[in-house]
């Protein structure tokens, strides 16, 4: 059966990743302190992805005004990470999900079957969704979409 897809006003379930650089990360640990931009992408290395992930480093600053933190998931390994985020100078983690229970934990459906999907949750201090973009294809509006819902939270 699959997991329930979890949408604005739900609690943001719990989970615990690596980083690429191997140090475990939970979301609880911004519980009452930090808003948390959540975004899942397919694979490292590929042109949409790369794009996303740029889209989010060129709006850091940004993020870091609104006290957010920033959080990228994919299947790929802690190595692949570190790799894809040393070439492209990408200030925030990425976290390893190699079996994709996080994935799966928060409903993240595939695309056609086939492409993991490229899903942002914004999430507020308190833990609940407050956004749930969801775009294949216009993989950049992931960083515009969570920018824009982050003031306030």
């Amino acid at each position: 059966m699959p997991a329930k897809r979890i949408g604005v006003g739900d609690e943001a379930p719990d989970f615990t990743l690596n980083t690429e650089s191997g140090e475990p990360v939970s979301l609880r640990e911004f519980r009452g302190k930090n808003p948390v931009v959540l975004f899942f992408y397919p694979k490292d290395n590929s042109p949409g992805c790369t794009k996303e992930a740029c889209a989010f480093r060129d709006n850091f600053t940004a993020f870091k005004e609104a006290g957010a933190e920033v959080l990228g998931v994919s299947s790929d390994s802690e190595e692949s990470h570190s790799i894809f985020s040393l070439s492209l100078g990408l200030p925030y983690r990425l976290l390893s999900d190699p079996e994709g229970k996080v994935r799966q934990l928060y409903g993240v459906q595939r695309s056609l079957g086939l492409i993991p999907g490229r899903v942002t949750f914004v999430i507020d201090k308190a833990g609940i969704v407050r956004l749930v973009f969801s775009s294949q294809l216009n993989a950049e509006k992931h960083a515009e979409e969570a920018l824009r819902m982050l003031p306030g939270l």
